[in-house]
């Protein structure tokens, strides 16, 4: 492998060693190896370019039009075309998956879902590092400017994980990464002086041998690689031996001043993002205390974000007009005066941890009056609010605030809401828009549970019971949470997961039937404490659907089946047969998984079965017998493994195999074919100019082999010399032949060094005989094709000589 090519190698391998450093951004690591596959593609690109060779403007052109059409090919059909053609799927559709991506990226917290849109900024923010060091290092032949793009990736990437346990390990890697290149390009600059200097020639070896001065000239290499490792371990250690540099290049962050770590504070802003991490977490934190006069404390939901917008990736908060905090709030949309009369107006007080930096203030809905201090703005159609801009990057937080709400304590019926009339068209229109991208089989499901319903109440209730009681769907908290437009469809075969996946699916499907629905996010009610303060834990967080019904308003439904959920009164369908029956004492509010113990009896009463009392219906194991990875899925995996672990494998096993052929045959010259061989691999380059004496004492020379393996070698040698020079029939080969070859190159490995061994077994160097010989075999078939070619050309040439000549003799008469 040429220089250039080595230092092709390199910058690609610093690239992809640097960009690790991206990991902790992610919950997955999946976008890692697609980056690889098309970083190496790229630098592949380069160094074809630069060997035809192509100016460096149109090398680096000829990379990037690559690397543009590898990611429209990986990227296609990610999100929704829009126009016809490539020129408009490169500025339109490819432009809104990266607009996607920039949205994602400013609304999840870390580390966040790895999305169509994230994943595509993560492997082109690579591939652009990648072309730049390329350019720099390979290019325009300046390692050390390339340090630049790779400090800059590695910097974004420490910054906005914020350090961490494992930030010492992606400087590591990533310095390991530019130092490879920089030796890489110190060793190609001295390759091109010529004869790289080295050491005096050992004592006794012969001038003319070649042991002395030959290419083991090593000493700037290894100097270099000291200076590096040292500078590399200072890095590493001298931070965190300094206590003023804690919170440095290197240093987490320090205690009560992480995001989301232990004693941190929880700056999310949207509560969904981290949902299924609080739901799972350790350190169960109460974030708030509140006591209320309210009759119906398991009612009093804490409602943070009303999520309205379904775009077929995820659900999300329409951007709307804030206003200021009026005195008196309006009247929720929706709400008629039949049920808003029949309300009671309750006061809640409230009290934020100091941990708790949430935008978006909690409270029961609906709110008809906040009495909070500090900058706050209203939302008029979700009727949230939400902390105002104080300065740059800093807002107005829920953090240690004491807040009073007053607020309406719904009593619809069940009666009131299957005769409510249709809903006002413009509500119609936006909630209940479905994206065209959405799997068929949400809208079929919908149809199949409802049908039969008469009215949207109805269709509704059947709904919530389905994911709750009858579907054989199962609460778990370790689920994927899953995005894009085919998270729904995977969430009703699988029948697994939490509240994001029930919410979100009734909501959907509900939009599919006509029904306008959106989702909430916030807290359940709490756990209430002997002395009447109710403690809100992260635990607590949930999501629920609501759907709009004219007279009432929004409405939240409780499809969740998980226990310590209140199921409103008004949710329970007034027929029989979809009627849950008196609901059993609720467990305690801070309970998140299911009673492990089965009813005893044979049928389970609804209510049990809708609060997870009871072990699982018999749809639920049928989904538990079906569940796992299917046999492809297993075969798949299993043959990537082996691919993985027996790709590095197959040199030492093609050595192993050629040794015990070659001693096996019992003749000396493959024998002696084999000693050259080890020795090549252990660092020991073969010379045929020299006779077998001679080779012989150069490998023992430079191998630094011992007596015992030093007989051996010249053994094996004069065996050679007599099957050499010896008359025929001469026995030339002894009995310990295959022996003396295993015995020299034991003693071969054993005076190399550590890695030196360990390459000659796992990439031995006398595997160039296999290029060598496929190029021999290319070049006798090309010949014996051209022998072929002509030998034919000159056979119907003779032919056609042939019948040109008897052609007039056939026209001649006798004379």
């Amino acid at each position: 492998m040429s220089g250039r090519a080595k230092l092709t190698v390199f910058a690609a391998l610093a690239t992809l060693l640097t960009s690790w450093s991206l990991s902790p951004l992610v919950e997955s690591q999946a976008w890692l190896l697609q980056a690889a596959l098309l970083l190496t593609v790229q630098s592949a690109v380069g160094a074809g370019a630069r060997r035809v060779p192509l100016a460096r403007s149109l090398t680096v052109a000829a990379q990037l039009l690559v690397s543009l059409l590898l990611l429209a090919l990986f990227f296609a059909g990610k999100v929704e075309s829009t126009g016809s053609g490539p020129l408009a799927y490169f500025v339109t559709d490819f432009g809104s998956l990266f607009a996607q991506g920039v949205h994602d990226v400013g609304e999840f917290a870390i580390p966040a879902p790895l999305t169509d849109g994230i994943q595509l900024l993560l492997v082109s923010g690579v591939l652009v590092i990648g072309l730049l060091v390329d350019l720099l290092a390979v290019t325009a032949r300046t390692a050390a400017a390339a340090g630049l793009p790779l400090l800059a990736l590695y910097s974004v990437a420490a910054g906005l994980s914020g350090g961490g346990d494992a930030s010492w390990f992606s400087f590591l890697l990533a310095g390991c990464g530019y130092l490879m290149l920089l030796l890489s390009e110190g060793r190609d600059r001295l390759a091109q002086w010529g004869r790289v200097f080295g050491a005096a020639p050992r004592a006794g070896a012969p001038a003319d041998s070649g042991i002395g001065g030959g290419p083991r000239a090593t000493a700037p290499v290894r100097f270099g690689r000291r200076i590096g490792a040292l500078a590399l371990g200072m890095a590493l250690v001298v931070p965190a031996a300094l206590p003023a540099l804690d919170d440095g290049l290197l240093g987490g962050p320090k205690e009560g001043e992480g995001s989301g770590g232990s004693g941190g504070t929880i700056s999310a802003v949207n509560p969904l993002v981290s949902l299924q991490s609080n739901l799972n977490a350790q350190d169960n934190r109460v974030v708030l205390r509140y006591r209320t006069d309210s009759p119906q404390q398991g009612d009093q939901y804490l409602r943070i974000l009303a999520l309205d917008e379904f775009n077929g990736v995820k659900w999300e908060a329409s951007g709307r007009a804030l206003t200021d905090v009026p005195q008196q709030m309006p009247v929720p949309p929706g709400l008629g005066d039949q049920v808003r009369l029949g309300a009671t107006e309750v006061t809640t007080n409230i009290t934020a941890s100091d941990g708790y930096t949430q935008r978006y203030l909690p409270m029961p809905y609906p709110a008809t009056a906040v009495d909070i201090p500090g900058k706050w703005r209203f939302e008029p159609v979700g009727r949230t609010l939400v902390g105002d801009q104080l300065g740059r990057d800093k807002f107005q937080t829920v953090q240690g605030a004491e807040y009073k709400v007053r607020s309406l304590l719904l009593k619809p019926t069940a009666q009131q809401l299957q005769k409510a009339p249709a809903p006002d068209p413009a509500v119609r229109e936006e909630y209940t828009r479905v994206p065209d991208n959405l799997p068929q089989v949400v809208g079929d499901t919908a149809r199949q549970v409802t049908q039969g319903a008469k009215d949207d109440y109805s269709r509704a209730v059947r709904l919530q019971d389905y994911f709750a009681v009858s579907g054989g769907f199962r609460y778990d908290t370790q689920t994927a949470s899953g995005t894009g437009p085919q998270a729904v469809a995977r969430f009703l075969a699988d029948k697994e997961g939490f509240c994001i996946h029930f919410a979100f699916s009734m909501a959907a499907m509900s939009r599919t039937l006509g029904i306008p629905a959106r989702v909430a996010v916030g807290f359940t009610p709490g756990e209430k404490q002997p002395d009447g303060i109710v403690n809100v834990s992260m635990r607590d967080a949930h999501a629920w659907p609501e759907l709009y019904f004219q007279g009432v308003g929004w409405t939240r439904f409780e499809p969740t089946p998980r226990s310590g959920l209140n199921v409103p009164d008004y949710s329970r369908a007034p027929a029989p047969a979809a009627q849950p029956s008196t609901p059993a004492p609720l467990p305690s509010q801070g309970a998140v998984q299911p009673a492990p113990a089965p009813s005893a009896s044979a049928e389970c009463p609804p209510a049990l079965k809708r609060l997870g009392e009871c072990g699982p219906t018999a749809p639920q194991q049928n989904a538990a017998a079906g569940a796992g990875p299917s046999v492809t899925a297993v075969l798949g995996w299993a043959a990537l493994v082996l691919a993985v672990v027996g790709l590095p494998l197959l040199p030492l096993l093609w050595r192993n195999r050629l040794r015990a052929r070659r001693l096996a045959s019992g003749e000396v010259l493959a024998a002696w074919r084999e000693l050259s061989d080890a020795a090549w691999d252990a660092g020991v380059a073969p010379d045929d100019a020299l006779s077998p004496r001679r080779a012989a004492s150069r490998v023992v020379e430079l191998g630094r082999l011992e007596p015992d393996a030093a007989a051996a070698v010249h053994r094996v040698a004069g065996a050679v010399e007599r099957a050499l020079y010896a008359p025929p029939g001469a026995e030339v080969s002894y009995a310990g032949l295959a022996d003396d070859v295993r015995q020299a190159r034991a003693g071969l490995l054993a005076s190399a060094g550590r890695l030196p061994r360990l390459r000659a077994l796992l990439l031995p160097r006398s595997a160039a005989r296999i290029s060598w010989a496929v190029s021999a075999r290319r070049s006798a078939l090309a010949s014996a094709a051209s022998a072929r070619l002509t030998a034919l050309t000159s056979a119907a040439s003779a032919r056609l000589t042939a019948l040109r000549l008897r052609l007039p003799l056939r026209g001649r008469g006798p004379s």
